[in-house]
């Protein structure tokens, strides 16, 4: 059975929507189950979105994705620094 991905924003909705359940009288594992999700991944989304609204969300993963960005820039310059020093000493 292959994995669904889900979008931050479906992902804050479902938390929301499991957080309407709830306060309408259901059982916590009841609401889970609902949102087509396991308790195990309820639980992670909501350690890692739990308070964030949709565009603070979005604005998070745009973040993430230029930190990963820079992180490559910054590691390719520092081989290219490493071979230019090594080039210059001579020992090539």
């Amino acid at each position: 059975m292959p994995r669904k991905h889900h979008k931050p924003e479906e992902i804050v909705a479902k938390l929301r929507q499991v957080d309407v359940l709830t306060s309408q009288g259901r059982s916590m594992a009841d609401a889970i189950r609902e949102i087509g999700v396991t308790e195990v991944t309820y639980y992670r989304w909501r350690q890692e979105f739990g308070g964030l609204k949709t565009d603070q969300v979005k604005r998070m993963k745009e973040l993430e994705q230029e930190n990963a960005r820079l992180r490559r820039a910054v590691s390719d310059l520092t081989l290219d620094k490493l071979i230019l020093s090594e080039a210059a000493k001579g020992n090539y």
